[in-house]
């Protein structure tokens, strides 16, 4: 499939999702899936990041897609909607661990059109999905994707390790999800 076609299927997914489509959502999530883990190992050669920063990058970057997808106009290209999110997140990731990260003018001259802010309501559906999980994944998915804090951070703050931490990140991020879905269908 070509690159601009994939990114309109995509993108007619992703307009579906937001107009309470849980089915086109999913659609969503399993065909950007390997494409951002791509984007992401992409990025983390390009900055010289280790490969393993690359799978907690896509679990932040699906969060924030999943929390933000709001701030996406659906009459722009959802790939360098995509492309910032994935960006920005390996740039906090490197920075939570204190390395100095440099971006050229021109990677922030092509995305910064693309960028919304995220309104008081974007931040309380969020508030309100994360209150329907159990502790300590709420605790996790906060620290991590809200608070911008590391997996070894958020492991020895909650007296985890990085892997119980990681997996139950993975498992909130499901549960996320599919209280998403079920509220679609509440809506629809």
């Amino acid at each position: 499939m070509k690159h601009s076609a994939r990114e309109e299927e995509w993108a007619g997914w992703m307009r579906n999702a937001m107009d309470g489509d849980a089915q086109a959502y999913h659609h969503f999530l399993t065909a950007v899936t390997p494409h951002l883990r791509a984007m992401a190992r992409r990025r983390c050669d390009q900055f010289g990041a280790p490969a393993s920063e690359a799978e907690d990058v896509v679990q932040e970057v699906l969060l924030a897609v999943h929390l933000k997808r709001g701030t996406w106009d659906p009459a722009r290209p959802i790939g360098p909607w995509l492309s910032t999110i994935v960006r920005n997140k390996l740039i906090d990731s490197l920075r939570r661990r204190g390395r100095h990260v440099s971006v050229p003018i021109e990677d922030v001259m092509a995305t910064l059109e693309a960028e919304a802010q995220v309104d008081a309501l974007d931040r309380l559906d969020a508030e309100h999905m994360l209150e329907r999980l159990k502790d300590p994944q709420r605790d996790i998915v906060r620290s991590i994707s809200l608070e911008g804090a590391g997996v070894r951070e958020t492991a020895e703050r909650l007296k985890m390790s990085e892997g119980a931490v990681r997996v139950a990140l993975h498992r909130a991020l499901k549960s996320l999800a599919t209280l998403y879905r079920s509220d679609g269908r509440e809506d629809g």
